[in-house]
């Protein structure tokens, strides 16, 4: 068996990403086996995300509004829509599908890296099934994350409407449209993004802890926090460099197709565009996960922790068979 990497003394972005990159070749097919059963649709739908989006805007659908304008009268003409159902259907489609593969891919890949860390064989059957294994932890956690930033928002609007409504209670009249109530929101908008960035760093390994340490709900949150302390630099390094790719494939594709008709679905150009994003965004993705999973194995061994593990590992490798009795038992190293 493989002995497991030590870390650098001085860890990185970089060296992380070469880590990453050295346990994804070694074992390049069980990864693009995952790849292709959990990433591969994940990426496909938000590189057609746009164009899907602006079909279902173009056509004309019934809506909650005209429903309800139709109990009232039945004979009278009908107003165009402003909330559509398609788009709202869509919207929680769309949401429901990429959240179910993130979760699958999220538990079989750091599943993979983590045994691969330490050199040990990998093997399809078990990925998949730690993905549904871990799949209601990975949901439970993530449900309480978006709950913490949500209510972060809310306090956030509250403030501001207080602020608002403050203002016209003095005798002010307050323009919506002026530059001032515009910078204003953007003084709210720069808050909250530096929270929610706060927030995801000091949670970047909440995954990788519910899929390894077998915890949910609030538990990896904390975990995570102790975790990534006198690391956070790194942390925020990641969340600015793959951030920074999955960017400006969303732009392009919002860009170049999101003026998409039925038409361009027939157009090489516009399929060779899916096919180049989905790939781009497939290994995006994977090295995201991957890069993750080193990250928290160079954390925990920063932290004293690792050792503990990588002399427990080797102990593995050693049984003891009890020959006769009343003599000492040989140990015999398994190869």
């Amino acid at each position: 068996m493989a002995t497991p990497p030590s870390p650098p003394v001085h860890i990185d972005l970089w060296a992380i990403l070469s880590e990453s990159k050295r346990i994804i070749n070694a074992h390049s097919r069980h990864f693009q086996a995952l790849s292709v059963l959990f990433l591969l649709p994940l990426s496909f739908s938000l590189s057609t995300c746009p164009a899907i989006n602006h079909l279902f805007s173009q056509s004309s659908t019934p809506t909650f509004e005209n429903h309800l304008s139709f109990l009232k009268n039945p004979f009278q003409h009908q107003q165009p829509s402003i909330f559509p159902i398609k788009t709202l259907i869509f919207t929680l489609l769309y949401t429901l599908f990429t959240s179910i593969f993130s979760l699958l891919a999220t538990g079989s890949i750091t599943y993979s890296v983590f045994h691969g860390f330490y050199g040990r064989p990998v093997k399809l059957v078990s990925a998949i099934k730690s993905a549904f294994t871990s799949f209601f932890r990975l949901l439970s956690t993530c449900l309480i994350c978006q709950f913490i930033i949500s209510g972060i928002l809310l306090i956030l609007g509250l403030v501001l409407f207080s602020l608002v409504k403050a203002t016209q209670l003095l005798g002010f009249q307050v323009n919506f449209s002026s530059p001032y109530f515009t910078s204003l929101l953007m003084v709210f908008l720069i808050i909250f993004i530096s929270i929610a960035a706060y927030l995801q760093v000091n949670w970047a390994f909440a995954n990788v802890v519910v899929v390894i340490e077998s915890s949910w709900g609030l538990e990896p949150l904390k975990r995570s926090q102790n975790l990534v302390k006198g690391l956070k630099g790194i942390a925020f390094s990641m969340l600015l460099f793959f951030g920074f790719f999955s960017g400006i494939l969303s732009w392009g594709s919002a860009a170049e197709w999101g003026d998409a008709s039925a038409d361009k679905w027939k157009s090489w150009a516009f399929v060779l565009n899916i096919v180049v994003t989905s790939s781009l965004y497939m290994m995006l993705l994977l090295y995201n996960l991957a890069a993750n999973t080193v990250f928290y194995m160079y954390s925990k061994a920063i932290h004293g922790e690792l050792a503990g593990e990588i002399a427990e590992e080797f102990a593995r490798e050693y049984v003891s068979l009890p020959f006769d009795d009343g003599k000492v038992p040989h140990v015999v190293s398994v190869v």
